[in-house]
C-alpha cells in the first residue's frame, strides 16, 4: 500500500511523486493511496494523486485513495476534479 506523508505542501511534492511513482511497479493491479496520515497540505497534494493516476494509467493499474481528508476533498470539488481522485473518496475522513 502507498502512503502519503503527514505533510504534503508544494515543498514536499516532487519528491512525494518521485518516491510513490518509483513504488508503484510493486503494486498490484488495484493500487491502493492511502491518505490517512495527510493532516498538512496545499493543492499540491491534489497534483500528487493526478500525477500518481496518471502514472498509474500509464502503467495499466487503477489507483484506490483511501483516508482522503474531507477538507482535501473540498479542494477537489472546488477544482474540479473530485471524480479523479479515486473510488472511495466518498468516505473521506472528516
Amino acid at each position: 500500500m502507498l502512503q502519503l506523508p503527514a505533510t504534503l505542501t508544494h515543498d514536499q511534492a516532487a519528491a512525494c511523486v518521485k518516491d510513490l511513482v518509483r513504488s508503484l511497479a510493486d503494486e498490484p493491479a488495484a493500487a491502493v493511496l492511502d491518505a490517512a496520515a495527510l493532516t498538512s497540505f496545499d493543492s499540491s497534494a491534489l497534483a500528487v494523486v493526478l500525477e500518481l493516476r496518471r502514472a498509474c494509467a500509464r502503467l495499466g493499474k487503477e489507483l484506490v485513495v483511501q483516508g482522503l481528508p474531507a477538507q482535501l476533498l473540498a479542494l477537489a470539488t472546488l477544482y474540479g476534479v473530485q471524480t479523479l481522485m479515486g473510488a472511495q473518496t466518498q468516505q473521506a475522513k472528516a
